[in-house]
């Protein structure tokens, strides 16, 4: 395989909005929307799967990078979560994205979905940007529509039982100030019959 920074055009020093940049850019060119009926059309295909060939691959490298250098400065003890791969390539850049912790350019990318196209994993990947950044209820919502959109998704499940037990568990850890209900506790009643009422 080529050097995926030379197929996009760019230094292995760009940042992540250098690289999304020069990656659309590249798109838009090499689009085989552009070139219907055009004796260049095949050419155009080739390039545009080195293209996105090309762009995966940084994402994958500097996820695995942040993740690498994560697991060594972990201190905080906060869970890791790799958000995984996907059979569908545009929700793989996303979850590329994801994990490389450029939630901007997952959004964007999850933005381009038509809203009639929004299945479950669209709504998972919704909710883990929104885990991401820190976002928990509304994230709790949207992982919630994907497991009922696709209930036997382990995946989704998976996820939704870990933001529930980490809930849990800080809300154990959290000194009692006097008697009755704290927003907390009102927040977390919500959550549990959110889930029940589904």
């Amino acid at each position: 395989m080529k050097n995926p920074y030379e197929v996009l055009g760019i230094s292995p020093d760009a940042t992540n909005e250098e690289v999304r940049d020069a990656y659309r850019a590249l798109a838009k060119k090499y689009h085989p929307d552009n070139y219907v009926d055009n004796p260049l059309a095949d050419m155009a295909e080739e390039k545009m799967k080195e293209i996105n060939s090309a762009y995966d691959e940084i994402l994958r490298q500097r996820a695995e990078a942040k993740n690498s250098a994560n697991h060594q400065n972990s201190d905080t003890g906060r869970a890791k979560y790799n958000y995984g791969t996907s059979n569908n390539p545009h929700y793989a850049r996303v979850r590329h994205a994801i994990n490389g912790g450029d939630m901007a350019t997952a959004e964007s990318l999850l933005n381009e979905v038509e809203e009639n196209a929004r299945d479950a994993e669209w709504y998972f990947l919704k909710g883990c940007i929104l885990l991401q950044g820190g976002y928990v209820f509304d994230a709790v919502r949207y992982i919630n529509k994907a497991c009922t959109l696709d209930p036997d998704n382990e995946e989704y499940k998976t996820l939704l039982a870990t933001i529930q037990a980490n809930s849990n568990a800080r809300a154990q850890r959290a000194p009692r100030q006097g008697v009755g209900c704290s927003i907390c506790d009102i927040c977390s009643a919500i959550i549990c019959i959110d889930c029940l009422c589904r």
